[in-house]
């Protein structure tokens, strides 16, 4: 079966102006789609008129990244063995395909796979959403290979080797068609922002594993949607995260739930000392949004426990307490599943 690439696109115009022809000059192996969140910009007239071989797949409405893929993927079910799930600020160069896909073919067992991502600003430091990897901690917080939470790395080839993870960035995630559909695909509820991270722990807990294959990169705009420090962007990850725990933390869910939700009042109180109050109301907000449907997320409970890949640390220890800014400094007896 052959293999899709498929960029989700709202008003993305610039961006596909800059990235598309690298991705179409790349790929020439691939049929590629774009999925179209009902834009208002020129974005999919370009794309007709300059890529006139590249499928587009136009939405009734802005779904929002996780329901847009969602309902693409749709549209293409049992026609493709992998789809590769690409940012619209994503560029692309030869040969980025052939690790990620040798290695899926002598690794079954492994859904989802994902390149050593980038920064397109800075192409020898690593990109903030995936670098070489993502992990989980005992209380949901994420991180990378290569990034710590603001703390990047410069790229040295030390985190090369293959590796197990806990997530793969939605920048950048080759998975099997397979395999997402019956996973039942992103959380549509998340709207955007780690719901590759709740798909990852969704498909530990049938069994699957997940990979960064550093042979393989891409390079990333980021914040190419939402700037980092956008509050609405704040108010999604920190909701999202609540949920996710919510969904996934089979034993002790109160206790973590509980702790994980005062580390959120102590952000909460940083922001507000560091003059931004909006991020402090967003982190508000995400706990309301929190008990407004803590019932809807807690009957998404996994039938089997998540298994996953991941940190069993603190890592907010590590960072703010002993001043941990390096993953090859963290404990690697610490990763297990």
């Amino acid at each position: 079966m052959p293999n899709a690439i498929v960029i989700l696109n709202y008003n993305g115009l610039a961006h596909l102006q800059t990235y598309l022809p690298s991705v179409v000059e790349n790929s020439p192996n691939w049929d590629i789609f774009i999925a179209d969140n009902a834009s208002t910009d020129t974005s999919v007239s370009f794309v007709a008129q300059a890529f006139p071989l590249i499928k587009i797949i136009q939405l009734a409405q802005n779904f929002g990244f996780a329901e847009g893929y969602n309902q693409a993927l749709a549209t293409i079910e049992g026609k493709y063995e992998h789809y590769f799930i690409l940012n619209s600020d994503v560029r692309l160069r030869a040969n980025w395909d052939l690790p990620l896909l040798d290695f899926l073919e002598k690794n079954p067992g492994t859904a989802a796979v994902g390149p050593k991502i980038l920064s397109d600003r800075q192409p020898d430091y690593f990109e903030h959403a995936g670098a070489a990897g993502g992990y989980l901690d005992t209380f949901y917080f994420p991180f990378c290979r290569g990034r710590i939470f603001e703390s990047v790395e410069q790229d040295l080839q030390q985190y090369d080797g293959a590796q197990e993870v806990t997530w793969v960035s939605g920048a950048a995630l080759l998975i099997r068609s397979k395999d997402f559909h019956e996973a039942s695909g992103f959380d549509p509820a998340f709207f955007a922002h780690m719901e590759e991270i709740d798909l990852g722990l969704r498909l530990a807990s049938v069994g699957k594993k997940l990979f960064c294959i550093p042979q393989s990169k891409v390079f990333h705009l980021g914040g190419g949607t939402l700037s980092y420090d956008n509050p609405k962007k704040a108010y999604l990850n920190f909701r999202n995260n609540l949920w996710m725990i919510v969904k996934n933390q089979q034993r002790f869910l109160v206790p973590v739930l509980f702790i994980r939700m005062a580390l959120d009042g102590i952000a909460a109180i940083q922001f507000l000392v560091k003059g931004k109050p909006q991020l402090t109301w967003k982190i508000f907000l995400a706990h309301m949004a929190l008990y407004r449907h803590f019932i809807t997320f807690y009957n998404k409970r996994q039938k089997a426990p998540a298994r996953p890949f991941k940190y069993h640390g603190l890592i907010i220890w590590d960072y703010f307490g002993k001043g941990v800014r390096n993953f090859s400094a963290l404990n690697k007896r610490k990763f297990h599943s």
